[in-house]
């Protein structure tokens, strides 16, 4: 319940919906499963990226959609959430709210996955190399 807009709600559903966290090779093909990633209608002609998928639970698939609302709103300075702003800027506010969901869905695998708790500002040192 670290992550922006998970509450008690948001974390009961998503375990219950997942069940084992090992099932998935990556937070990719959760994020499959749960329905969140965009369709794909193509043929040998065209390619046509369709809206979400909608696979998988449906409960679980609204309430992490609700969590990307709640961030949003509440935690205005967050970095996920500037991050969504500026999808909402270029592809339009509910295209962003269903990609912080996604990302949402992705942070907490990873949490689950490593038993850890989220750092928000968890930033790689930069390599500095050593002078001879």
């Amino acid at each position: 319940m670290t992550v922006p807009g998970v509450g008690p709600l948001t974390s009961l559903r998503f375990v219950s919906a997942i069940d084992r966290i090992d099932r998935f090779k990556n937070a990719h093909q959760l994020e499959s499963y749960l329905g969140l990633t965009p369709g794909e209608d193509s043929s040998s002609d065209r390619r046509r990226i369709t809206s979400i998928t909608k696979a998988g639970s449906a409960s679980a698939r609204w309430i992490l959609v609700q969590a990307a609302w709640c961030a949003l709103r509440t935690r205005a300075r967050h970095p996920m959430c500037e991050w969504a702003r500026e999808v909402a800027r270029r592809r339009g506010t509910f295209k962003a709210i269903v990609a912080l969901a996604r990302k949402i869905a992705g942070i907490l695998y990873a949490l689950w996955r490593d038993g850890t708790r989220y750092e928000p500002f968890y930033r790689l040192e930069p390599i500095v190399a050593a002078s001879a």
